[in-house]
């Protein structure tokens, strides 16, 4: 699991690996409706047979308690509870240990099934009729739908110690708000918390900032902007100075993204910045591979107006001329 992990990880496949898992709850008769969950193996550390859980009084709802991993003591998450699940009598007999952003937790199941290895064309975003911010892309199968659950999210609102860092606004340089202002960068997540975070903190510093859902769109309006400019005889940075894409991400991931604009002579002067959560060590050497001029981590939220201003330097420096 972890080789085939790491090939789509370091390469430009558009193609990921979920672990199919199931929270099943009751209907109104008592009768079992069937219900299906993913979770990116990336993140996936391993899967347990529930053991003992110590339970903690002054925890918030939804955590069910902790537990001892051989060196570490990490949360349980009650998967069922956070998502308002009647579940009855059913039991949740499994564990999946996920790690990202540099945060182990636990969350229960109820069975694991098995690994589906696809392209993420076949991952559609969330239709209006089953939005959830909790999820962030839906599979069609045959015979059932698997979810795709924003777990950064739950994580975050639910364990502190992963949560999104806000940055510091009382520190900004407020000296080129203006030259800022001039420069439109594109933000592209299909978590709407993480990109809220993202773009806020942009917005807050003085940048123009468009957002995008999932790389297919974000890959649509990099082409509108470079037209624009090729019709004016103009720069790309006149149109767009930058681009933050997640990895993972509905239609298209953010690695292909990276690569479709390297690949585009007239985009080659177009900064990309990674900001992911499975942004390990050995991921931003392979994605630096890719062409992305900068990885950083979710955790890194607070350094992000830095970056950018480093990243769109020059192009601040001649607005403010």
């Amino acid at each position: 699991m972890s080789h085939q992990t790491g090939i789509l990880l370091e390469s430009d496949t558009n193609e990921l690996e979920i672990v199919e898992f199931r929270i099943d709850e009751l209907d109104e008769r008592g009768e079992i409706v069937p219900c299906h969950y993913g979770v990116n193996v990336a993140k996936v550390r391993e899967i347990l047979r529930l053991p003992e859980v110590t339970r903690v009084v002054t925890a918030p709802p939804g955590i069910e308690g902790m537990i001892k991993l051989r060196d570490k003591v990490i949360p349980i998450i009650n998967l069922a509870q956070v998502l308002n699940k009647p579940v009855g009598d059913l039991k949740s007999e499994r564990v999946i240990v996920l790690e990202f952003n540099g945060f182990t937790v636990g969350v229960l199941v109820q069975s694991v099934s098995r690994i589906y290895r696809f392209s993420w064309k076949n991952v559609e975003p969330p239709a209006h009729s089953v939005h959830c911010d909790q999820i962030t892309g839906l599979v069609k199968f045959e015979d059932r739908i698997i979810l795709v659950l924003d777990f950064e999210k739950i994580v975050g609102e639910l364990c502190q110690e992963s949560a999104l860092r806000p940055v510091d606004d009382s520190r900004l340089d407020t000296t080129t708000l203006h030259a800022r202002a001039s420069r439109t960068i594109l933000v592209a997540d299909d978590s709407s918390f993480i990109r809220a975070s993202v773009a806020g903190s942009l917005r807050r510093a003085g940048y123009t900032v468009e957002e995008a859902q999932d790389g297919a769109e974000a890959w649509e309006y990099v082409q509108r902007k470079m037209n624009a400019a090729i019709e004016r005889g103009e720069s790309i940075l006149s149109h767009l100075s930058l681009v933050i894409t997640d990895v993972e991400m509905p239609q298209m991931d953010g690695l292909h993204l990276t690569s479709l604009v390297r690949k585009n002579d007239t985009l080659a002067d177009l900064p990309v910045i990674i900001f992911s959560s499975l942004a390990s060590e050995d991921n931003k050497r392979k994605w630096m591979g890719l062409g992305a001029n900068r990885i950083l981590t979710k955790p890194d939220l607070p350094n992000l107006v830095a970056v950018t201003d480093a990243m769109t330097a020059v192009q601040l420096q001649q607005a403010a001329a």
